[in-house]
């Protein structure tokens, strides 16, 4: 790749997705508030990562109602909230993650989903074959395939726990791990 120009990385949260397969699929409950993710560090990795500047910006389905605490939280933390609404057959925080993949094809700029959704899989592939970098961010083991699939092509897929250390605790998962990760006195 050629030598890059400082610029902007778009992080794009599908916090519905992040949320639900935190609780439904490794906890197996709603999680409590010290086992969610740290979005702060979620941040700090995306500007560390490539080396510039963030617009982040965290879709929430409010169709049932605003989180203000959590929208606020979100703003201290210079997320962009958008919180959306739309009757119960739309999933509205996918449609509008996929606008802005669509808009952002338009753009100069990177682009780090935080899903796990293979409803984005065309849109990510669009971005693809130009000079911008694009990542997955998601709970490797429950990532589509698809991203994988993408790699080749240029996709940068990262681990929220172990990539991104976006946890307090270590969470209750099971994960093939590569030799070169393996500690055995995580397990004594």
């Amino acid at each position: 790749m050629s030598e890059r120009t400082a610029g902007t990385t778009y992080v794009l949260v599908d916090g519905e997705n992040i949320d639900a397969t935190l609780g439904t699929s490794i906890l197996g409950r709603r999680p409590h508030p010290d086992e969610r993710p740290r979005w702060d560090r979620l941040l700090s990795f995306a500007r560390a990562q490539w080396q510039q500047d963030v617009k982040a910006l965290f879709f929430l389905n409010a169709s049932g109602g605003m989180p203000m605490a959590f929208v606020q939280a979100l703003k201290a933390m210079d997320y962009e909230p958008i919180p959306l609404s739309g009757d119960a057959s739309t999933k509205v925080v996918d449609v509008a993650i996929q606008r802005t993949l669509q808009a952002l094809a338009h753009r100069t700029g990177d682009v780090l989903l935080v899903s796990h959704d293979g409803d984005f899989l065309a849109d990510i592939e669009a971005l693809l074959d130009t000079d911008r970098r694009v990542g997955v961010v998601a709970f490797t083991e429950f990532r589509n395939a698809g991203f994988t699939a993408l790699e080749s092509r240029g996709v940068q897929t990262f681990d929220l726990e172990y990539a991104v250390g976006a946890f307090n605790t270590r969470l209750p998962r099971l994960r093939v791990i590569p030799i070169e990760e393996f500690d055995p006195a995580a397990y004594l």
